[in-house]
């Protein structure tokens, strides 16, 4: 027996060696392959492209039919210019109680209403308290955006969500949160799953934990899996709060859409808003609501955003549409199972290109993989399923690519080995020329005859400064003398102007070498590097147009288009900055904020032209009147502040003020209209009444409130 074993252990270890010698440069290539493609797919390099297609896929997809669960009451631009801008408590409270009469399921108000914007704020509060069935919304906190809180009396009954989106880097949405632990320590519910609850409760269906993970959420018999870091294409993506990944219908237009003058003019019969789910809010392009998903962009286009009304109706309609539908919700394979994807594609790559040993016929069958890896993975998206495409074929066409390089370098070496011995009666492909020590051409070849342009006897006849401008033949003299009295190989880059006028630039590379006699030769090879040069030229050409329009975007980007002042990032700077100075120096700051009284007044009897002017003229009037170092801003509106930095008490501060409004009332006449405005100030001191750059922007901010509603043409400090 143990003589049996010894045979077969004879013949296995040579079959074993012939087996890796033949698939042992598939399986390193293939894991090479693979390896690079994982990495650069984990650096997030690969994460746009798998983005793009992801969002091909949903624009290829057929599109979806009408949900007609929801209805959509925008506010458009048509209501702005019937109702005003904001909308009215008043008008809000109108439209909430006609569309409270028709007995919706849920209404959901993506409005924000913080503040009260009269007339109207008692009938609102009303509205508020008698519809049971309201949700509000509310804006939390980010590291890029302040909070906007909810309205308090929706608050009070956890009639509210929030409205905040989880936007990739390329600000397109493909995930919804559902909750968030808020600044409080609470959790915090989405505006689209608080609405989706109310609906679903109606059916019998409530929110209860997953058996498999009782920290997802299950609503019937759907699960909403949590998003990981690394879900799909995603590379180490944020997973703040509880994310998934949602499944939209389709592009703007989804839903039907009412504007609301027909609500509030009884143009809408009540059996079209029964027992729906109906969502307000702004479908006018001046408000700027506006979202980016799959579905804005597309071939040859420009990206065409939807409202964010219309993404919430889509989450909403996501969240129901799964739970009562069966439709599928955006399913991701485990990392390691997409690994293993990867590998396989990079295996078959490998293997194929080695059996066929032709890089036509490989290169032939790779982009067939390529379109049936694509059709496949489209056809699971479908399903539902997430499959990464990009990283697949780049495995495929790499491991591929590999194994035909290698080929190609045997055939290479091959025909290199066989040319060589035709080597000796071949003309050499670069123009070359050969000197002695008195710079006399003693050999040229034919690709420098033809280079140059000249005959080969005229070239040997003649010397450089006889061919060609004096400047280049001087300079051709002095790089052949460099290379004469020294022993390393050198390169240069030079012009030669040939006998048609052409100029080229080349990069000459000379050597020395002796013969058997002891005769010293200089050798020179030349190549023309013309289209790099020009292409070098043309580069530093656009690296300082491209500097130029970068420092004007930047003066742009930080100042107010109308009235050239700073506009709220570079006052947000400037006020840190003067912080900063005002702590290392012991020294105070004031900040006022200012408000333009009746301001509106004038756009509407006046026109906005006239507006306009008297914005810049109360901006002129503002630098007029301060030092230097002060700092006048415009945050938008009719909203303006002054940094008083280094200010030497708050009695100074006062005195600023009252000079400010004193300018600010003196008489104008504009475009033949006399206009009389006054403004409202609200100070805060730095560090007396805070010592935190948000807080005292609220308090100044505050106080300006307070002196409007105070008696108007005055000032407050927020101390007081």
């Amino acid at each position: 027996m143990f003589k049996r074993l010894k045979g077969s252990r004879r013949q296995v270890v040579p079959a074993l060696k012939r087996w890796l010698s033949q698939e042992g440069r598939v399986l390193v290539t293939s894991s090479s392959v693979a390896g690079a493609v994982i990495l650069v797919r984990l650096l997030g390099i690969l994460q746009p492209s798998e983005w793009a297609l992801f969002d091909q896929y949903f624009r290829w997809r057929p599109l979806e039919a009408v949900d007609q669960r929801i209805v959509i009451i925008g506010i458009d631009e048509q209501d702005l210019q019937k109702y005003g801008f904001p909308t009215s408590d008043r008008i809000l409270a109108q439209l909430l109680e006609k569309i409270s009469t028709a007995r919706p399921r849920v209404i959901g108000l993506d409005v924000y209403r913080d503040l009260p914007i009269e007339p109207g704020q008692a009938e609102l509060e009303k509205a508020f308290k008698t519809i049971p069935n309201l949700i509000g919304i509310e804006f939390l906190e980010t590291q890029k955006n302040s909070k906007v809180d909810p309205p308090k009396l929706l608050a009070r009954t956890n009639q509210i969500g929030f409205n905040n989106s989880a936007r990739d880097a390329d600000g397109k949405v493909r995930r919804s949160l559902l909750y968030i632990n808020g600044k409080d320590g609470k959790i915090k519910t989405s505006f689209a799953l608080q609405i989706a609850l109310i609906y679903l409760k109606e059916q019998g269906i409530k929110d209860k934990p997953s058996p498999e993970n009782p920290q997802e959420l299950m609503l019937g018999n759907t699960v909403f899996h949590w998003f990981k870091p690394n879900d799909g294409a995603y590379i180490r993506a944020s997973n703040t709060g509880y994310q998934f990944l949602v499944n939209l219908r389709g592009p703007g237009g989804t839903f039907p859409t009412i504007p609301m003058r027909d609500i509030l003019e009884n143009r809408i019969p009540p059996e079209q808003l029964k027992n729906r789910i109906i969502v307000i809010g702004s479908t006018a392009s001046s408000i700027k609501d506006l979202e980016f998903t799959s579905y804005s962009d597309g071939v040859f286009k420009a990206s065409i955003p939807i409202y964010g009304v219309e993404l919430q109706a889509q989450l909403i309609s996501q969240i129901i549409s799964a739970v009562l539908d069966g439709r599928t919700l955006i399913k991701v394979w485990p990392e390691p199972l997409e690994w293993l994807w990867i590998f396989g594609w990079s295996w078959v790559g490998a293997a194929l290109s080695w059996k066929q040993q032709s890089p036509r016929r490989s290169l032939g069958l790779i982009i067939l993989i390529t379109i049936g890896i694509t059709g496949t993975t489209y056809l699971a998206f479908l399903g539902g399923w997430w499959i990464p495409v990009i990283p697949a074929n780049l495995a495929l066409v790499g491991s591929a690519g590999v194994i035909i390089a290698h080929f190609a370098h045997l055939q290479g070496q091959l025909k290199r080995s066989t040319e060589f011995l035709q080597s000796i009666i071949n003309t050499i492909p670069d123009p070359i020329f050969v000197k002695n020590k008195d710079h006399q051409k003693i050999v040229l070849n034919q690709a420098y005859c033809k280079f140059v342009g000249y005959p080969l006897k005229v070239l040997m006849e003649k010397r450089d400064e006889e061919l060609f401008p004096k400047y280049e033949a001087e300079l051709f003299r002095q790089q052949d003398e460099q290379a004469f009295h020294t022993t390393w190989e050198q390169e240069n880059e030079e012009q030669l102007t040939d006998a048609h006028g052409v100029t080229h630039y080349i990069a000459t590379k000379r050597s020395l070498h002796q013969d058997a006699a002891g005769n010293l030769f200089l050798v020179g090879v030349i190549r023309d590097i013309t289209e790099r040069k020009l292409l070098e030229d043309n580069l530093k050409q656009i690296a300082a147009e491209l500097k130029r329009s970068n420092a004007e975007l930047r003066v742009s980007a930080e100042h107010d288009p109308l009235t050239g002042l700073p506009n709220r990032t570079l006052f947000q700077e400037r006020l840190g900055q003067s912080i900063e100075w005002a702590t290392s120096q012991n020294r105070l700051v004031a900040l006022l904020f200012l408000d333009l009284n009746d301001f509106k007044h004038v756009n509407d009897n006046l026109g906005h032209q006239v507006g306009d002017l008297l914005l810049k003229t109360v901006g002129d009037r503002l630098k007029g009147c301060l030092r230097g170092s002060d700092t006048v801003s415009r945050l938008g509106g009719d909203e303006f502040t002054v940094i008083l930095p280094g200010i030497p008490s708050k009695s100074d501060a006062a005195r600023v003020a009252q000079k400010i409004l004193d300018t600010i009332t003196q008489d104008t006449i504009l475009e033949g209209h006399r206009i009389l405005i006054t403004t409202s100030i609200g100070i805060s001191m730095y560090p007396t009444d805070t010592q935190d750059l948000e807080t005292l922007i609220k308090l100044a901010d505050t106080a300006m409130y307070r002196a409007k509603t105070t008696g108007k043409n005055l000032y407050e400090f927020a101390s007081s």
